[in-house]
């Protein structure tokens, strides 16, 4: 029999099996992160999980909408009404660091992450703008700063240069140094 909880308590609970499974999938991968094993550590049965998700892939489609409003944020902490080439070096290093911890944006093109966007709900991948890097460079294009070349061309520099997280285990150096100094070695190149 399924135990009851408070609007407190579900409300508690639904947060910390969100946290724990980020922790998980990032550390195991989608496959690899079982539900039952974040029930055990959240202090919770496998069958009182579906009082909080219908299903695993809503457990994970709420995970990446919490990274989604966390890059958000550092978007608009980052952001003033005129933000300047440095804004946009410093918004991008801090998403470039967000993209390395959870790890999990980083998986986008594993087929692991296919299988999850396969399996995921219509209405959520439509409505969801973290499933690819457009949302962000979308805000970094709709600055006053002026482009010295096509929007397109720098997209995929921006791009590029944030898949260096994806690459970081071959790069044999310090690979947020690498980032850091691409991304100022192209800044120049992309704005007035």
């Amino acid at each position: 029999m399924v135990r009851s909880f408070s609007e407190t308590e579900k409300d508690n609970i639904k947060d910390k099996l969100i946290i724990e499974c980020e922790k998980s999938w990032a550390s195991y991968g989608y496959k690899k992160t079982n539900i039952g094993e974040l029930c055990t550590k959240v202090g919770i049965s496998k069958g009182a999980f579906y009082l909080f998700f219908d299903s695993k892939e809503l457990l994970f489609c709420n995970v990446l909408d919490n990274i989604q409003e966390r890059l958000i944020y550092l978007i608009e902490k980052t952001f003033t009404k005129t933000p300047s080439k440095e804004d946009i070096c410093i918004m991008l290093k801090q998403i470039y660091l967000e993209y390395d911890k959870t790890n999990i944006l980083s998986q986008r093109n594993s087929s692991e992450f296919i299988t999850f966007l396969n399996r995921a709900p219509v209405e959520w991948k439509e409505k969801s703008q973290i499933i690819n890097d457009n949302f962000i460079l979308e805000t970094i294009f709709n600055s006053n700063l002026q482009l010295k070349m096509d929007k397109q061309k720098a997209m995929g520099i921006f791009n590029a240069l944030l898949s260096v997280v994806t690459n970081k285990e071959t790069i044999g150096y310090d690979h947020f140094e690498v980032f850091n100094t691409l991304l100022e070695s192209v800044i120049d190149k992309i704005y007035e």
